[in-house]
């Protein structure tokens, strides 16, 4: 399998209804300078390197980066309204269909 590319099981629903909880989604690795809004992307969470995260890119601001949840209520996710803006480089892939 191409290393660029990475399977990944959706575990909780911070992005539900975009992503459902037991689904595979593939991502693909990207610079941190091709980020846009809008994309889904797979993170290293700020205060657990062990942990992965996938949140949606809301703001790009000099090279930090707001994500958040796609679902509506707000306690199903931990995102930058917890964490604050992350540094691009902690982006590690961008969702692909």
């Amino acid at each position: 399998m191409d290393s660029r590319f990475v399977n990944v099981v959706v575990k909780g629903d911070s992005m539900w209804p975009t992503l459902t909880a037991g689904s595979t989604v593939r991502f693909e690795r990207v610079e941190a300078n091709s980020l846009e809004v809008g994309q889904v992307v797979l993170l290293e969470h700020p205060f657990r390197s062990d942990l992965r995260i996938i949140k949606r890119i809301q703001s790009i601001d000099s090279g930090r980066i707001f994500v958040v949840g796609d679902n509506p209520d707000p306690t199903a996710s931990e995102d930058s309204h917890n964490f604050g803006e992350v540094e691009a480089e902690k982006i590690l892939a961008v969702l692909r269909d």
